[in-house]
């Protein structure tokens, strides 16, 4: 097994075809997925004439900044454990600077990142996060009726890339060659993921916000 992962080879693989191969899934599905919705959207007929720009703003406003809400001033953890999750998952692959020199080397590309400190700290963030919601998940009576399989899967799936870049990248555990390609390997299986699962919603969720804030704004009352 460690020669396997030690091999050049499979590096390379996980390194090149395997990262193709998954952003042209997460790029393709992704577009499929949300044709498909504006699709369904069209033939329901009431929704696209029933959207207001004015309310659909309103709505997004009001749940993109934290607090806003009733809805999360009534369960401020939640609330707090919520955006920092969000925040982390989604701008600490970005803008790693090891992932912006990997976008160098590929495509030339390079932007601002973060201290090596405070990368660290958006990583153990979604660690800890994940680890919050399997907890809630498994003791909140209230969440535990809703949950699934798959849900425990998605954490999964959000909670290895992070974990094994984090002990890749302070050399913990495994040699660090393998923990990178267990990092690539997990990594490219969230981004083929992502438009298949309920990892989607960073999608839908401006689509479906829209729509309700014009909904409720129709009727001269508020989503929030």
């Amino acid at each position: 097994m460690y020669d396997f992962f030690t091999n050049l080879s499979i590096y390379n693989f996980v390194r090149g075809p395997l990262v193709w191969v998954a952003f042209i899934v997460f790029i393709g599905g992704s577009i499929y997925k949300i044709r498909s919705l504006i699709l369904l959207a069209k033939k329901q007929k009431v929704v696209f004439p029933y959207l207001s720009l004015k309310y659909s703003l309103r709505s997004l406003l009001h749940w993109l900044i934290p607090f806003n809400s009733r809805n999360w001033r009534l369960r401020p953890v939640i609330a707090i454990v919520t955006f920092l999750f969000h925040i982390g998952l989604v701008f600490t692959p970005i803008f790693l600077l090891s992932h912006n020199i990997l976008w160098h080397e590929s495509w030339g590309i390079s932007w601002w990142t973060p201290s090596e400190g405070l990368a660290d700290i958006m990583t153990l963030i979604v660690i800890s996060a994940c680890i919050f919601f399997l907890l809630r998940r498994i003791f909140a009576s209230e969440v535990r009726f809703v949950t699934f399989a798959d849900d425990y899967l998605i954490l999964a799936i959000v909670f290895l890339p992070f974990i094994t870049g984090f002990l890749a990248y302070h050399q913990w555990l495994l040699p660090h060659k393998i923990m990178v390609i267990l990092h690539m390997i997990f990594g490219s299986l969230m981004l083929i993921a992502i438009p298949f699962t309920r990892l989607g919603h960073m999608f839908y969720f401006f689509l479906t916000r829209a729509y309700m804030g014009s909904d409720f704004g129709y009727r001269h009352s508020k989503d929030f």
